[in-house]
């Protein structure tokens, strides 16, 4: 991408490598889904497993697995795609996560652009890390959310809806592990320092708070705690990395100045 002077782009410039990044990232996204297409069946599998075993009911020669079905003539096709969706995402996590961070670099010091592998490095783990809390959590929220089912009632469960409900829960979880790489990278770019970061710590809590209540697909408290803890954790360690920034660069300046 050519810049202009001052780092500055033609606005025409700016949609043009948009665009270029979005479709690298589409087609990493869409290498992921063809693993994820291929190995299909182990994949719904072990999802499914919070609410029944499909591999032991298929050995025991049952034609139903618990609540669980599948609607319509599409239903199995739009599950499949829905399905290799979601491993396209978690796969290519680390060619969409630089995708993300190359379009913003160009409008970095040169000083700062090097902190790209570091970024990606951090920000891959993170994210997975945070799908695959997530996914942990996935049993314990399905069984909390049918345990408000009365007992005189059966609770029968769309494949696809519960797949929606998956995909929510491991993205919101693999999305909001990315709050602390994002803090520390402002803090290296030289926007927030971490002072900045941790001295509205107590609105930064409600907004944590408010965040897992709102973008939690489940809503039960427990679920909500699993998330904002750790999170909150994460908040206050990026702001202690950042602080150790800050003093290192202050030091740096001070050796760099003349006396």
């Amino acid at each position: 991408m050519v810049a202009q002077e001052g780092g500055r782009m033609p606005l025409l410039e700016h949609f043009r490598e948009l665009r270029k990044r979005v479709v690298r990232a589409a087609a990493a996204v869409l290498v992921g889904s063809t693993i994820g297409w291929i190995f299909y069946g182990r994949i719904v599998n072990e999802l499914a497993k919070p609410i029944c075993n499909l591999h032991t009911a298929h050995i025991s020669g049952m034609n139903h697995c618990g609540s669980l079905y599948i609607n319509g003539v599409l239903g199995p096709l739009n599950l499949q795609v829905s399905v290799a969706f979601l491993v396209g995402i978690l796969i290519s996590a680390p060619v969409w996560l630089y995708q993300l961070w190359a379009f913003i670099a160009p409008g970095l010091h040169r000083r700062e652009k090097k902190y790209s592998v570091l970024f990606i490095a951090t920000a891959t783990p993170f994210f997975l890390g945070g799908a695959y809390l997530g996914y942990l959590t996935l049993p314990l929220a399905v069984k909390t959310l049918l345990g408000f089912t009365p007992s005189s009632l059966n609770n029968l469960v769309r494949f696809d809806d519960y797949l929606n409900f998956v995909l929510k829960l491991i993205l919101v979880f693999g999305g909001a592990f990315e709050l602390p790489v994002l803090l520390v990278a402002l803090n290296i770019a030289g926007v927030l320092t971490g002072k900045a970061i941790l001295k509205p710590w107590r609105a930064a809590i409600f907004g944590i708070a408010f965040f897992t209540a709102a973008f939690s697909p489940t809503g039960d408290p427990l679920t909500m705690s699993i998330l904002a803890l750790p999170l909150i954790a994460l908040y206050f360690g990026a702001g202690g990395l950042a602080l150790i920034n800050d003093r290192f660069k202050a030091r740096k300046e001070r050796r760099m100045k003349p006396e």
